[in-house]
């Protein structure tokens, strides 16, 4: 990494969109930190680096933002990609993990073979905000054997909530960066 990219603002790529998707809500945006192309490549490099020292043997990525970091990881790491997706998008066998939304249910998926007992998983996605999503994943990925008890994100919002409750499902949780408050 250049001197450059090392003191790259990523902060000052992710854009604050205020009252969306509803009003009250001050989103982040991180479509203009992955349009820059250091951007993108140094938010990668950080995740990858976070975690290096952890013999991981898959990285998953919840979708869809999570599928353009965990694959970047995956292969700053050499290992790896499990996609967990939205139910009914993955061909072949798969299970599945239901889990609450703010009016309703969802659920997510990953191939029923890909992940046993033997393999160790970095859970990686865009943001944690209420945890939900990953809190699900986690469940998922634990329920075909394997050992999950680090993630990481481009982005927390601490002030939610979702970190901690990953923390107290005995996730280890690393973001590049935070934004409190949101």
């Amino acid at each position: 990494m250049t001197l450059y990219e090392d003191r790259l603002d990523l902060e000052a790529l992710v854009r604050a969109i205020p009252n969306y998707p509803k009003p009250g809500i001050l989103f982040r945006d991180i479509t203009t930190l992955i349009e820059h192309p250091q951007g993108l490549r140094v938010t990668i490099e950080r995740m990858a680096e976070a975690v290096r020292e952890h013999s991981f043997t898959h990285v998953a990525g919840i979708e869809a933002r999570g599928f353009i970091f965990g694959t970047g990881v995956a292969m700053a790491l050499g290992l790896g990609f499990v996609p967990v997706r939205k139910k009914g998008k993955l061909p072949g066998q798969t299970i599945g993990q239901n889990y609450a939304l703010e009016y309703g249910v969802d659920t997510i998926e990953i191939h029923d073979d890909v992940l046993d007992a033997s393999h160790n998983v970095l859970l990686v996605d865009d943001l944690v905000a209420t945890g939900g999503t990953a809190i699900a994943a986690v469940n998922l990925i634990r329920r075909t054997g394997a050992t999950i008890d680090k993630a990481s994100f481009v982005i927390d919002l601490p002030d939610i909530g979702g970190a901690e409750k990953l923390r107290d499902n005995g996730v280890d949780v690393h973001a590049v960066l935070t934004f409190a408050g949101d």
